[in-house]
């Protein structure tokens, strides 16, 4: 509500109310279901999701639409205390343990990390796939055959060309999957501050890499027998240095210990606030 403004006594000024956010994460929905089941839902909720964000964001810029609401009236209330002082609260101001790890690194941290570790894993998937198999496509349409597992039992001429459908789903899978890995690094990194990038560059890669080695035969065969294990571990190690280093680079920021509510809201009110001599005040 506007102050300045004046309305009748019993309408209230209120946000139009808008169909489209539920219409944005129709759109959303699908458009991530479309990777387990079809491409057209896929396509569907791509649009819904676009046709959702225009209209969400042209009802509310450059100027958010209102709509006046009847309100019943209600006198104003009048209050009365008969409290000759203020009331003072017993707050506990005892410091307790200190939560480890006092600094941690903030969420923008790890999608920086993710993201540039996203992108020297790319650069190290497509050099392999360019010296073994001639064709800077072949690891990327690998990584989409985690959705589109049919396509590995295609002759291999097929899984080297370029195709858009499946170069669209395996930078959403690694993009995705590079901001959470590295959302994850900046949680781990603050625990291990005396040698983080030996933890971010080879020990996780080296550990994630294993699971993968004595998982993937069951999970997905296909791509068992199309992945090399040698390029897939350095691409790892490439990513998880790269994504190490810019997290670590990053600011730290102090992490909320287990203190009093009143003293984490930094509350100064009469209440709390401890009695003033009657000297002071004089002063």
């Amino acid at each position: 509500m506007k102050p300045h403004e004046t309305h009748a006594k019993d309408e209230v000024e209120l946000p139009a109310p808008t169909a489209w956010p539920v219409i944005l994460a129709f759109g959303l929905t699908l458009l991530f279901a479309g990777l387990l089941t079809s491409a057209a839902v896929s396509v569907l909720g791509l649009v819904l999701t676009l046709a959702g964000c225009i209209g969400w964001f042209r009802q509310v810029l450059p100027v958010q639409q209102h709509e006046m609401v009847a309100a019943p009236h209600v006198p104003e209330a009048v209050v009365v205390t008969e409290t000759p002082e203020v009331a003072r609260i017993e707050v506990d101001r005892e410091v307790h343990r200190a939560r480890i790890p006092i600094e941690i690194y903030p969420v923008a941290a790890g999608v920086k990390g993710g993201l540039a570790g996203s992108v020297a894993m790319a650069v190290l998937a497509c050099l392999h796939g360019l010296i073994s198999h001639n064709s800077i496509w072949f690891p990327i349409n690998l990584l989409a055959a985690i959705v589109f597992q049919n396509s590995l039992a295609l002759p291999e001429s097929y899984i080297n060309a370029f195709h858009p459908l499946l170069l669209l789903v395996a930078s959403l899978l690694h993009i995705v999957t590079s901001i959470l890995v590295g959302l994850l690094y900046g949680v781990m990194l603050p625990m291990f501050p005396r040698r983080p990038i030996i933890l971010g560059g080879l020990i996780a890669p080296v550990l994630w890499s294993g699971l993968l080695y004595t998982s993937l035969g069951i999970i997905n065969p296909l791509l068992d027998a199309r992945i090399e294990w040698s390029w897939f571990v350095a691409s790892q190690i490439g990513f998880g240095l790269v994504a190490g280093l810019v997290v670590v680079r990053q600011q730290r920021v102090k992490t909320r210990q287990f203190l009093p509510l009143a003293v984490l809201a930094g509350i100064e009110a009469p209440g709390i606030l401890e009695e003033k001599d009657e000297r002071s005040e004089e002063k």
